[in-house]
């Protein structure tokens, strides 16, 4: 794999690398979305297809803890409709790679994200406030599972960048915190899971990037607990922003060249 080893960062280069998978763990236990911060600073850092293979472990690091911390708050309902549709997002993704250049996959995913974060503002603008998810059950939620599972495969697929999409959908379907974190942390682990045998196959995933995974991985833990501290200490309306904020910094940074 064309990558840079462990051996070959020098010290700024780790240390930007350092403070992306702390912020994985933050993001996986506080505010989901701001890890698309985490998914520029290794490209830059590491070549960019390569950066892929070397995120993903640490992904699934940030979601095990995720897991372990939110676990009783996830909406499996939510989860049963999303599924289906995440497959065929992934599909559609890898038929939209075989002819879509670097250039056009950023300028397409960063104007997506910006347009759900859009219609979320909206969206909870003019809805009333309520304490409970949208009813997956009925057409219109139905409806929704499905676009918004398709587009979150379909990002995740193109470029780790399913975060935001599912994030959109979490707070337009009226997900307070904790049932958000919940739900988005079995759905990251699950689908980020199933995402390591393709990886592996394409050699994006192999001894060199599993023992810079294995170093980076310390830094998810104290990110994680930072989150899960932080967590209680913001409120729902705050929460609510920083998430739209994240998503709002990932996608202007998959249109700036």
């Amino acid at each position: 794999m064309d990558m840079m080893t462990l051996w070959h960062l020098n010290g700024w280069e780790f240390a930007a690398l350092a403070f992306a998978a702390l912020l994985v763990g933050f993001s996986k236990t506080a505010v989901s979305g701001a890890n698309t911060v985490s998914l520029a600073i290794f490209a830059a850092v590491l070549p960019a297809k390569a950066s892929t293979g070397v995120l993903l472990p640490i992904l699934i690091a940030g979601d095990v803890l995720a897991v372990l911390t939110y676990r009783r708050h996830a909406h499996w309902p939510t989860l049963w409709k999303l599924f289906p549709a995440v497959a065929a997002g992934v599909v559609a993704g890898t038929l939209f790679l075989v002819w879509a250049d670097d250039g056009i996959v950023r300028t397409s995913i960063g104007a997506i994200l910006l347009m759900m974060a859009g219609v979320t503002v909206w969206r909870r603008r003019t809805a009333d406030a309520t304490g409970e998810p949208d009813a997956v059950t009925t057409r219109a939620g139905r409806a929704k599972a499905r676009s918004y599972g398709v587009l979150g495969g379909f990002t995740t697929m193109v470029a780790n960048a399913g975060g935001p999409v599912m994030s959109m959908y979490l707070l337009s379907a009226g997900f307070r915190k904790l049932g958000f974190l919940g739900t988005s942390a079995f759905f990251f682990l699950i689908v980020n899971t199933s995402k390591l045998p393709f990886s592996a196959g394409l050699g994006l995933i192999d001894a060199d990037s599993l023992l810079l995974d294995a170093v980076l991985v310390l830094f998810v833990v104290p990110g994680a607990l930072l989150g899960r501290w932080a967590v209680n200490r913001i409120n729902q309306r705050l929460f609510e922003q920083l998430v739209i904020a994240a998503t709002v910094v990932g996608g202007v940074q998959l249109l700036v060249p």
